[in-house]
């Protein structure tokens, strides 16, 4: 007997990419196995994202390809997950007649259940029930389709901060932390199935813990860091307001935490801040990067920001690029804004037109750019430690015509930077022996958005010095 076939298609964060291998892992309980051809498929989920309206476009746009599909093959599933079913809920099941199952973010363990009911009674069913109860539920192991270097590891779910923008509250719910063992445990799996580094996910992993009773997120990191196996540690993301010095200090003290933070921003103006509700100001902001980096002087900053948000004008503008020329990112997310349902912001007057918040992002775009290029080209001829993580994309979309090309490899440095770089097959060393390894790599150019460089021999030299990474050259 044939297995099932599930086919997953994940838009949005990094918290949907870890939901959607809960998805596959609990799919796999019940027989099915992943497949990358849309057309052979039996189980279609979409796990959507709704923080911006491009995102939720893009949804409807492929499930809306899926019609046809379904009136070939009358036994196919068409689920639709993540944060655009939360927010609608039966109203996709009105638009999309052809759409079976419809779930929310809190849905995901009861999946299998909802799949069994769907394959015996062949109805329609929405879930977008919040969970009752203030844990959420644990997460499961799969199966692994390829080897994995690095994954995600969700340590909390929900948000309590309710931006003025934002829509995370009303679509995950309320903030929850997961028991610090069953953390450790999850990543003491990962690592037995060969993953060597892991980045913790959260709306804002700064208050982990603080509404149960747990441990602070640092002493989660310290604990983490003694996991025999792991080579690096990642998080995402802080909220600049619960950015205190012990978790500060851990970039000093913790040697596989990497030196890299992303501390969203949003915007440069104080007026702004304050109608985006993010309770901190512009120069609490800069001195909490002031200490950042006097603490860990090499560490890598990155940052979100929303051009355009409502009643922002020329001077509030100025105020934010002011602000990435003084803060000197490492890179940047930068977005439009758009008004999304049950956000405050909706109802704020003094909407910028389409075209202001198209011309800012451009002109906010090129500032960085700049500063990304200068900060990549100062790494040229330095020694740099990266993990390799495996093929590069342009290796794994070409194929050599005579097989005989240098295979082109990729990882990353600590402060999260894309380091590609060629492996010779006539080489005596197998380029899969670096797979998962830390190596140095002697940097040779340097690109807007990656670094090019040539491994060295031996051991990766590197070691860490009060925080700082050092490279022998």
């Amino acid at each position: 007997m044939n297995a099932k076939l599930l086919y997953i298609n994940t838009i949005g964060c990094q918290m949907n990419v870890y939901d959607s291998e809960q998805i596959a892992a609990h799919m796999a309980h019940l027989g099915y196995q992943q497949t990358s051809s849309l057309q052979a498929a039996d189980l279609i989920i979409v796990n959507t994202c709704t923080i911006r309206k491009k995102a939720e476009q893009k949804a409807y746009s492929f499930v809306g390809r899926l019609a046809r599909l379904k009136r070939k093959k009358s036994n196919l599933i068409i689920g639709i997950g993540g944060c655009v079913a939360q927010q609608e809920g039966d109203k996709i099941l009105d638009r999309l007649p052809f759409v079976d199952i419809v779930f929310g973010t809190q849905a995901i363990h009861r999946l299998p259940q909802i799949i069994r009911q769907v394959q015996k009674k062949r109805c329609r069913i929405v879930d977008v029930e919040m969970a009752a109860d203030t844990q959420a539920p644990e997460s499961i192991i799969g199966p692994y389709r390829e080897t994995s270097v690095s994954r995600f590891v969700t340590i909390m779910r929900g948000c309590d901060n309710y931006c003025s923008y934002c829509v995370v509250p009303f679509v995950r719910g309320r903030e929850t932390s997961r028991q610090p063992d069953k953390i450790i445990q999850e990543i003491r799996t990962l690592i037995d199935n060969g993953v060597k580094e892991v980045t913790l996910l959260g709306q804002n992993v700064n208050s982990y813990g603080k509404k149960e009773g747990l441990c602070t997120f640092p002493d989660l990191l310290a604990r983490i860091d003694e996991v025999e196996g792991l080579l690096r540690l990642r998080f995402t993301t802080s909220h600049p307001k619960d950015l205190k010095g012990n978790l500060i200090r851990s970039f000093k003290v913790l040697n596989k935490l990497c030196h890299h933070i992303h501390l969203p921003v949003q915007s440069g103006s104080n007026k702004i801040l304050k109608q985006m509700n993010r309770k901190y100001t512009r120069e609490l902001y800069l001195d909490k990067v002031l200490k950042l980096r006097d603490t860990c002087c090499d560490i890598a900053v990155t940052s979100d920001i929303i051009v355009g948000f409502p009643g922002e004008t020329e001077a509030d503008f100025e105020s934010t690029l002011n602000l990435i020329k003084t803060v000197e990112y490492d890179g940047l997310f930068a977005f439009q804004y758009s008004d999304r349902p049950n956000s405050p912001s909706v109802h704020l007057p003094d909407k910028v037109s389409d075209s202001q918040k198209i011309e800012r992002l451009q002109i906010l775009l090129a500032v960085q750019d700049e500063i990304t290029r200068k900060k990549n080209q100062a790494l040229v001829g330095s020694i740099q430690q990266i993990l390799v993580e495996g093929f590069s994309k342009k290796e794994i979309s070409s194929k050599p015509a005579n097989g005989r090309r240098p295979a082109q490899w990729t990882g990353r440095t600590s402060t999260n930077k894309i380091v590609n770089f060629y492996h010779d097959h006539n080489a005596q060393d197998s380029g899969q022996a670096y797979l998962g390894k830390l190596i140095d790599v002697r940097i040779e150019k340097a690109f807007s958005h990656s670094l090019w460089g040539k491994p060295l021999a031996g051991a990766s030299t590197a070691k860490r010095v009060k925080g700082v990474e050092c490279y022998a050259a």
